[in-house]
């Protein structure tokens, strides 16, 4: 237990000599990735739908047991071509504010126009109760976002996109090896999309993947996503280079291959995080229902300003200073930041639930190389903070 004027904020010396980052890296052993490396310098085939490229697309696919997965770049782009995919010019896409910008901008460059809509206080993911109203005329397709790895309520949202005639495309960039009711998570949906980024529990340094059961959104996937002759399979308007890269693909596989042993790590610290936090005053961590299954790669907790006596944003500026570095998620909400805020359809917008969560949550480091006493000693400065909380907060106000 440190004094309060011991804890780094305030000049003492930091719990960890190095930063704990939420988005710790999964790297394949060194002598994998040579062997790898290798065999791409060897065939002299760095892009355009090289062996491994095509390698990853069905190893993925069979993954998630579906038909087609299409391997882009990054997330990013994978989600900007399932967009172009749909085939829509234009029309209205119901999608919730609260997550990364990138799943908002890329219906919008896809042509379409993106009407917010709140999310559950309980899952922080899109309801088909909150999407219902919003549905009118213009509303083409339900863009949901299978957010910290949960499930975005895929039975409930494929029933009401088929009621009213919608396309459905899942955000699932957080859920790789990530179940409902038994089922992988990218087999809900018209469309589901992936990211491989460095942070990622499947991890390719970038990259993404697009996963569908229809062979025509499949054959305009493959055809958006490259400019490469021998990659046409299907009329489109627009074409896109975002394809992945051999060296991409090759760390894909390897890590692929992982994926089990580090989802199990995982597990086991935020087992640990559960059993130290989950009672702890003010502060609800986010667990899978008892049917589904999570990469547990988030340790997201919403803190209770009142009960917990730091706000989320107090507690994170010190423990930011004891090298543990939470992440607020995500702080503006999307529809609070450019080019939506200051467009009038936008400026007025209530959203309750997301703008109380862009206030209260934060997520808390896990993955490789962090160990189980890593976790503990993490949780050992959330305990000592939150009892100093009423003289911390004292004297962070007094600091300004």
């Amino acid at each position: 237990m440190k004094h309060p004027d011991q804890w780094a904020l305030f000049g003492g010396k930091p719990t960890f000599a190095q930063p704990l980052h939420v988005g710790q890296l999964n790297l394949p052993q060194w002598d994998k990735i040579e062997t790898t490396f290798r065999g791409i310098f060897e065939r002299q085939w760095y892009t355009n739908h090289g062996p491994l490229a095509r390698e990853f697309d069905i190893a993925f696919a069979r993954h998630l047991g579906v038909k087609h997965a299409i391997a882009v770049s990054n997330g990013t782009v994978a989600l900007m071509v399932a967009a172009r995919a749909l085939g829509f010019e234009q029309g209205e896409v119901i999608v919730p504010s609260f997550t990364f910008p990138a799943t908002v901008q890329a219906l919008s460059w896809a042509g379409l126009t993106p009407v917010f809509c709140d999310v559950s206080a309980a899952t922080h993911t899109l309801t088909a109760e909150q999407a219902r109203p919003l549905i009118t005329p213009s509303t083409v397709a339900i863009a949901g976002v299978h957010l910290w790895g949960q499930p975005c309520a895929p039975e409930s949202l494929a029933a009401l996109a088929e009621e009213f005639g919608l396309a459905l495309l899942f955000d699932a960039a957080h859920a790789v090896g990530c179940t409902h009711h038994g089922r992988p998570l990218g087999q809900f949906g018209d469309l589901a999309t992936f990211s491989f980024h460095a942070t990622k529990v499947v991890n390719a340094a970038e990259g993404g993947c697009i996963a569908t059961d229809d062979d025509e959104l499949a054959a305009r996937a493959r055809t958006i996503r490259s400019f490469h002759p021998g990659e046409h399979y299907a009329a489109v308007t627009a074409r896109i280079n975002g394809k992945m890269s051999e060296a991409q693909a090759g760390l894909a596989l390897l890590s692929l291959a992982e994926l089990e042993s580090n989802i199990t790590a995982n597990r086991s610290r935020h087992i640990i995080y559960q059993q130290r936090l989950g009672d702890l005053p003010g502060m609800r961590l986010l667990t899978p229902e008892a049917h589904d299954t999570s990469n547990h790669q988030y340790v997201t907790v919403v803190i209770d300003s009142e009960r917990a006596g730091l706000s989320r944003d107090q507690l994170a500026l010190l423990l930011d200073a004891e090298n543990i570095m939470c992440r607020r998620y995500f702080a503006p909400g999307t529809h609070q930041l450019p080019p939506f805020r200051d467009h009038p359809a936008y400026r007025t917008l209530s959203l309750p639930v997301t703008e109380r969560l862009c206030r209260d949550v934060i997520v808390f480091p896990n993955g490789a190389p962090m160990t189980e006493d890593d976790v503990v000693k993490i949780c050992d400065v959330v305990e000592a903070l939150l009892r100093q909380a009423h003289t911390l907060r004292a004297k962070l106000e007094r600091t300004g």
